[in-house]
């Protein structure tokens, strides 16, 4: 895929966007998990973006809701898990813009009102619990919302979950060319760059930049719910919907590089060998990783870097993702470990 870079920038950089984050997000070294791994570890902490709307969404929505309110919307309707960080950057990132925002949240019980939870109530979202049981999909039931919202007059957009659309892709496109700038400013090349993959976003925006920008690095998708088949078709929709966008060439056979195993007990369920891990890298590192994504995929990282998975890179970079909110719901499993 041969690409002009300084047209590509300018396309980039011309490209609706909100600015949202605080970017760009630190990169820093993880000197005890390197000296234990006999790797040089670094991590981006992209859970800095902001405090109400931390994590790896926030760059999505930089465009998603650039587009939306190009096109005149009034509300925005999104769906993910009670404990979403999705679902409550966007409700987040609404009230800032002056939307109204509806969620759709899948449950299995009534839920308590902590966490990620708590905050979309206090963005003041609109909410509807989707109970796992019900014979309806979450993207069914936004279409039915967008449905009652449009009778009464209003002019809703629905965003997909994750924002992971060829929209929300460009968001970590452009978390590619910020790395590389930190590269520079670091003095040291990435070989690989990790992230976790639940909704295929993340990834696919860094595969897309490294495609794009010919940088020649390993990046990897450590899988936390369905598997690599699955997010093989997923992904490849996804780099093909932005480079349409971009107006670049198809990707006909994109070689992403899954890894799976990692998602444990399943998707936002915890075992407590998980959580034993989140709690030693806080005491090793300082830094809190979450029970959904980085949790899963970071001890992903670390089984896979000791089996010589990653032989060959001396240099990786891991994407932090933010959810920390989702922890606060896991204190008792957490009590048990700690």
């Amino acid at each position: 895929m041969a690409t002009d870079i300084l047209a590509l920038t300018e396309k980039l950089d011309r490209l609706d966007r909100i600015p949202l984050a605080d970017l760009p997000t630190p990169v820093r070294r993880l000197d005890r998990v390197s000296a234990e791994l006999g790797k040089s570890v670094w991590i981006k902490r992209d859970d800095f973006t902001g405090a109400e709307m931390s994590g790896n969404k926030v760059r999505k929505l930089e465009y998603t809701l650039a587009k939306a309110l190009k096109e005149g919307a009034d509300t925005v309707i999104t769906a993910g898990g009670i404990q979403s960080n999705h679902a409550r950057a966007t409700a987040a990132a609404a009230a800032r813009l002056g939307l109204r925002s509806h969620l759709v949240l899948e449950i299995s019980a009534v839920p308590p009102l902590e966490g990620n939870y708590l905050l979309d109530r206090m963005f003041g979202a609109e909410i509807t619990l989707l109970h796992e049981d019900e014979d309806v999909s979450l993207s069914d039931k936004m279409a039915e919302i967008a449905g009652q919202l449009r009778e009464a007059g209003h002019r809703p957009y629905i965003i997909p979950v994750g924002a992971s659309d060829g929209v929300g892709n460009l968001g970590y496109l452009n978390a590619f060319r910020e790395i590389l700038a930190q590269e520079k400013t670091l003095g040291v090349r990435f070989d690989a760059v990790a992230c976790a993959v639940g909704s295929g976003g993340t990834l696919s925006g860094l595969y897309l930049g490294n495609r794009l920008f010919g940088a020649g690095k390993r990046i990897v998708g450590i899988t936390v719910c369905d598997d690599r088949d699955y997010f093989k078709t997923v992904c490849g929709s996804i780099v093909n919907r932005t480079l349409e966008l971009l107006a670049e060439e198809p990707d006909e056979n994109p070689d992403f590089t899954f890894i799976d195993g990692y998602k444990g007990r399943g998707y936002a369920l915890s075992s407590p060998e998980e959580l034993r891990f989140i709690a030693k890298i806080a005491a090793m590192e300082g830094i809190v990783l979450d029970p959904v994504y980085t949790g899963k995929a970071f001890y992903g990282l670390w089984q896979e870097i000791g089996r010589g998975t990653l032989d060959g890179a001396d240099n990786i970079l891991f994407i932090h993702t933010g959810g920390q909110y989702g922890l606060f719901p896991k204190q008792t499993q957490m009590a048990e470990v700690l």
